[in-house]
């Protein structure tokens, strides 16, 4: 029955995003597959533990997502400056969301190869992770500020300053590796002399990050329209509460 009230229009953006996740999950498994069983083995008189590279077939694609995110964020954090819109701020809603659900994908998927390489969970001298952890924070600090703090237009205004602060973070966490080398290995998306990236590797890099797009486009398209009918749905409370008061 609740389908039926909702009428076409508004069941297919969600048959459409649930399409989408569906596309883009089975892509994510068959990604993972192909890094575990198809990708060659690295040299092992250069890495400590060669076969848990592999982990880089989900934990790149989630890096490179999460900054899909983070633009989404960016863009609605300065949508909603310029134009004050209720669109741009559901942009900021389903950036901060996405931003933090990708980013504790690559703040969890590291740690695991890093304990397995390195030794240790995790480096505090390395540019990259600790840029990205912070990206993360951001999307958090977002995302508890939305959910605990009073929605007007103040708040607003600081959560997308906020907003507009992470995304200063993505091109320094891009290019970290390429700034200030540690333990944490170089941009793999370019294949060169100093990264000899194997074709296999990079094409199912990219069959990842594709199906990780998919994954984030379903979300989107779910979250934008949750939001939006919450928005509603609040403005007809609000409507009600005053009808309620005139008589």
């Amino acid at each position: 029955m609740h389908d039926d009230l909702l009428g076409p229009s508004m069941r297919h953006p969600r048959s459409m995003a649930i399409a989408s996740i569906a596309l883009g999950s089975i892509g994510v498994i068959i990604s993972a597959v192909l890094g575990v069983f198809l990708a060659p083995d690295v040299n092992p008189s250069q890495w400590r533990a060669p076969e848990a590279y592999r982990i880089i077939f989900l934990h790149v694609p989630f890096a490179w997502t999460s900054f899909l995110a983070f633009t989404v964020l960016f863009f609605g954090s300065l949508g909603w400056y310029l134009r004050r819109s209720e669109s741009s701020w559901r942009l900021v809603q389903t950036g901060s969301d996405l931003g933090l659900l990708f980013g504790f994908g690559v703040i969890t998927s590291g740690p695991i190869w890093g304990m397995a390489e390195w030794g240790v969970p995790w480096d505090w001298a390395d540019l990259r992770l600790n840029t990205f952890a912070l990206l993360t924070a951001v999307a958090l600090f977002i995302v508890m500020a939305r959910r605990s703090q009073f929605d007007d237009d103040t708040t607003r205004d600081t959560i997308a300053s906020v907003g507009l602060f992470g995304f200063m973070l993505v091109p320094i966490t891009a290019v970290a590796t390429t700034l200030y080398q540690k333990r944490h290995p170089g941009i793999v998306i370019v294949e060169s002399e100093n990264s000899g990236l194997d074709p296999v590797i990079r094409t199912i890099l990219l069959s990842g990050f594709i199906s990780m797009t998919f994954l984030f486009i379903g979300f989107a398209m779910l979250s934008n329209d949750l939001y939006a009918k919450e928005a509603d749905l609040e403005k007809e409370l609000k409507k009600l509460d005053l009808a309620e008061e005139v008589s």
